[in-house]
């Protein structure tokens, strides 16, 4: 197999300052990165949940994907679609969703519930993932008339009901919001998930190389349109990571900065992506933007988004067609 373009993604910090945050989002997208990630807790706590850390930063870019986390366990369905479709109205079109699952005691007792089984969360997932899309698409992308002369705002024939009834939720519908930019931001998930959620892009870990094809290669067999390798990254062996140890379901480079572009020379044989995770954020970012995504783009690994382009259109996607109007599929 033959090395191809890669789509590189980068997790930010989510301890940082909004003024941190900032710049770090700036560099980011100097850089080239396709997206970038904000990592979020179910428990909550001082700082901004993810999705109002992704909209604080969506004027102060042009080209950057700006992808959330967000638990459908705790989150409610209705308003997480708003927020999301805020996001990519705010953003023109570069709002994506992480698909997260938590099922533990811990994370229910915020809304009142207890664990959930595996099979369970996969069942939670699958069913908020799938009403969400649904209201996306409730307002058709011509809704919206702003006729001043009569002093209508929306052709109300083209705003959808959902009514959708969940094991643990129901929504009716339709969003608060105009249909996305983009139709509907970007779903991400965990190759654990792909089959319930069908993501448009899978996130896959392992436990080294031939893991990561294998498991790469399964998720496309779910459907998932593309497949990034989640990889931790702590450059310059001589020093330990800081923070939280190191994930079992993600590969993990530990070295140099010419090390790590030969490693992601390698994955692009396999994915079509990666999601870099640094162990020293502060330190290790300013070497991925300033070392190694530019060796990418030398060897033509690397095609960076263009300003003004989707996060759809940089990542290949096609813009989805509502449910709702004539022919479309869901």
């Amino acid at each position: 197999m033959t090395s191809r373009s890669l789509h590189v993604a980068v997790e930010l910090d989510g301890a940082l300052s909004p003024g941190a945050l900032a710049g770090t989002v700036t560099t980011a997208e100097r850089a080239g990165f396709t997206f970038a990630t904000f990592d979020d807790s179910p428990l909550g706590g001082p700082r901004l949940d993810a999705t109002s850390r992704a909209a604080y930063v969506a004027t102060l870019t042009d080209r950057l994907g700006l992808a959330p986390a967000a638990n459908v366990t705790t989150a409610e369905p209705f308003h997480l679609a708003a927020q999301l479709a805020s996001l990519d109205h705010a953003s023109h079109g570069r709002a994506a969703w992480v698909v997260g699952a938590d099922g533990s005691a811990e994370a229910l007792a915020t809304v009142g519930g207890s664990r959930l089984t595996p099979d369970a969360v996969h069942h939670e997932a699958a069913e908020v993932v799938e009403v969400v899309r649904r209201l996306w698409d409730s307002w058709d992308d011509d809704a919206v008339i702003k006729d001043v002369a009569t002093g209508r705002y929306l052709d109300p024939d083209k705003v959808h009901h959902v009514g959708f009834t969940g094991t643990r939720f129901s929504v009716m519908g339709p969003l608060i919001t105009p249909r996305p930019p983009q139709g509907r931001p970007v779903v991400l998930a965990s190759d654990a998930l792909a089959e319930a959620v069908r993501p448009d892009i899978a996130l896959v870990g392992g436990a080294g190389l031939d893991d990561v094809r294998g498991r790469a290669r399964r998720a496309r067999d779910t459907g998932a349109a593309l497949v990034f390798a989640e990889v931790e990254v702590v450059l310059d062996a001589q020093r330990a990571p800081a923070g939280r140890g190191p994930r079992r379901d993600r590969l993990r480079y530990t070295g140099s900065a010419p090390g790590l572009t030969e490693l992601l020379g390698w994955l692009a044989t396999s994915v079509d992506g990666v999601r870099l995770h640094p162990g020293e954020p502060a330190t290790d970012l300013p070497v991925l933007a300033g070392e190694v995504l530019p060796a990418l783009r030398a060897e033509g690994l690397l095609v960076p988004p263009a300003p003004g382009a989707t996060l759809r259109g940089s990542l290949g996607l096609a813009r989805p067609v509502s449910r709702f109007a004539a022919g479309g599929a869901a």
